[in-house]
């Protein structure tokens, strides 16, 4: 492609005039909408219109004559590719939460200019920090533009689809108890009023699920709640009568979606509001009375639903085996087929999630499904396209020897997946094996670990690395994230990684979180072995206090054609031929046939 015709040259060329028009030196483009979520509707991807990456993080500055995409290194090599040719620079990020953007436009951004930001997809905390940056520079920030409006004429509208209930039994505990449990927390903060706008909190505290963005069972909504009610803020017809009446029932009332600010605004003077400062956009905290007081502290709901009651682990140990019987069924067809079909990674996604789709309790995928062959298994990003993908497979051969990784997982009424494993195909080479174990390893040091009820969970993230060390060896993402129950597969508080400790991120009984160490080798193979895990009490207390151990709810075999045995010590050995006797004993009620003898053959002790 001509880099002058490129088409984010065009998409940029455009917002610089709409820039222009407003003495705008510099824009902050976030990957953010007004819930600040992960994933985003399509009327608020403007980072990948603008920029043409795709990851599902990363921040997009565009100044008069320079733009920049910051990322974490998940996303090097991925950004390097879709940024090719668009004159966007990437700049390489240390971690997923980084203050690099602000602090480039403090720098960069000359004083008396203006920097601008949408204060409606803006984090308040973020806004807090860039103010303080660039007003020490003498930099003005503008937040009352949407600059994107005026430079993409074919922007997305607000989604429509409907909003449905979360019920009993999935449902296990009731709405109107867990309004009774958020009050209370309110009380104890001395807040009157509590606004969340994170919609995995709303879907969890209403007990009830959407469609509006691609793989996360939620929907765009505002919940402001008092002492007497609750306001759902939420589009027009998105929720039937009958619904609405049972809503109403439990004191949520219904309000357009674009009330929230209005109502935030008409709070009465005496009035206690309670946000997160992390969870909640600069638009609406500047939306309120001058007399109101604000406490700031994380929404109640992130600790509350971040730990799962026995009745929800229950279902998530349910949906766990219809998982693995699902990946029994599609691993089986796979290994048959190798060498005899034209199988591509396109081909794992489409075989793979129709197996899933067939399960009992089925909803949708929990995220896109990454199957990342040899090179591209090293991206751990990585999403094939019709456009580019690698051939695994032809009907008279392997297309190239190797290693494949998959990461893929599910939405059950009872629960979410998420697992990644690595399967050679043909011979693999000593260096394959030796990294394979090593990741290994790390996986099976960090499910062995027990540890103090209330350890900060960023605490744990060297055990798993160990392995690793020990090698000289790393790997630039977190080793955990937490996991919801039928929603955001990435969840918090909880996050095994190298983030900052804090009173938050204690790991605390019932928490459901992800052990991913991996290794990559640029443009030549990846490894990631993930399980989730559950925070189990184990002990009696004495004198040391209360203690957790790591339940290994995934079920599916580790591929031990990979592994160098030379590498394993004999406990963890004997760990991996434990967790296969624990699949073998959980699925084979649920496989048979090819899948029940792939399953028997995949779980024999090494």
């Amino acid at each position: 492609m001509d880099t002058r015709t490129h088409p984010i040259r065009q998409r940029l060329a455009d917002l610089r005039e709409v820039m222009h028009g407003h003495d705008v030196a510099a824009l902050l483009v976030p990957s953010a909408d007004p819930h600040l979520s992960e994933y985003l509707p399509a009327r608020w991807q403007g980072r990948e219109h603008f920029s043409g990456f795709t990851g599902s993080m990363g921040t997009l500055v565009v100044a008069t004559d320079q733009a920049l995409l910051f990322a974490d290194s998940r996303y090097w090599s991925q950004a390097e590719t879709e940024l090719a040719g668009s004159g966007i620079e990437l700049v390489r990020v240390p971690t997923g939460v980084s203050q690099q953007p602000l602090e480039w436009l403090a720098e960069h951004t000359p004083a008396g200019a203006t920097v601008a930001a949408d204060a409606a997809v803006l984090g308040l905390a973020t806004a807090q920090r860039l103010a303080e940056l660039l007003q020490a520079r003498g930099v003005r920030l503008r937040t009352d533009l949407d600059l994107l409006d005026a430079a993409w004429p074919q922007r997305p509208g607000l989604p429509e689809a409907p909003v449905r209930e979360h019920s009993a039994p999935h449902a296990v505990v009731a709405r109107a108890d867990k309004l009774v449990g958020l009050r209370a927390a309110m009380a104890g903060h001395g807040a009157s009023h509590h606004l969340v706008s994170t919609v995995d909190d709303i879907a969890w505290i209403t007990n009830l699920r959407g469609a509006d963005v691609e793989y996360n069972p939620v929907f765009l909504a505002h919940l402001l709640v008092d002492a007497q009610g609750a306001r759902l803020f939420v589009g027009a017809g998105k929720i039937d009568a009958d619904l609405a009446g049972r809503l109403a029932a439990d004191g949520v009332q219904l309000a357009p979606y674009a009330e929230a600010a209005a109502a935030l605004a008409a709070l009465p003077a005496d009035a206690v509001l309670l946000l997160d400062p992390k969870r909640v956009t600069l638009g609406l905290r500047q939306a309120l009375p001058a007399g109101v007081r604000v406490v700031e502290a994380i929404n109640p709901s992130v600790l509350a639903k971040s730990r799962k009651t026995p009745g929800e682990i229950a279902f998530v140990r349910e949906a766990m085996e219809r998982d693995g019987a699902a990946m029994c069924a599609f691993y089986a067809w796979f290994e048959q087929a190798l060498g005899r079909e034209a199988i591509d990674e396109l081909t794992v996604d489409e075989r793979l999630s129709a197996e899933r789709a067939r399960q009992r309790d089925f909803v949708s995928l929990s995220f896109a499904t990454i199957a990342g062959f040899n090179a591209n298994g090293a991206m751990p990003h990585y999403r094939a396209t019709p456009a580019a993908h690698a051939q695994i497979s032809t009907p008279t051969g392997l297309a190239a020897e190797g290693l494949l990784l998959i990461d893929s997982g599910a939405q059950y009424l009872g629960g979410t997946t998420d697992i990644t494993r690595v399967w050679p195909i043909g011979r693999t080479t000593a260096a394959q094996r030796a990294d394979y174990t090593r990741v290994l390893r790390g996986t099976i040091a960090l499910s062995r670990t027990r540890f103090p009820v209330g350890t900060p969970a960023p605490q744990l993230d060297a055990i798993a690395r160990a392995p690793l060390w020990e090698a000289g060896l790393d790997y630039g993402h977190g080793t955990g994230h937490g996991v919801g129950y039928f929603l955001a597969v990435h969840e918090g508080p909880q996050s095994i990684s190298r983030a900052q400790p804090d009173a938050s991120t204690a790991m605390q009984p019932g928490m459901i979180t992800s052990i991913e160490p991996g290794l990559y080798r640029p443009g030549r193979w990846g490894v990631r072995i993930e399980n989730l895990v559950h925070n189990l009490p184990v002990g009696s207390p004495d004198e040391f206090g209360d203690y957790l151990a790591f339940e290994t709810l995934t079920l599916c075999p580790i591929d031990t054609r990979c592994l160098d045995l030379t590498l394993l010590r004999d406990d963890e050995r004997q760990w991996l031929n434990d967790y296969h006797a624990e699949v073998r004993r959980r699925l084979a009620p649920h496989t048979r046939g090819d899948a029940r003898a792939w399953l028997e053959t995949r779980t024999q002790p090494v």
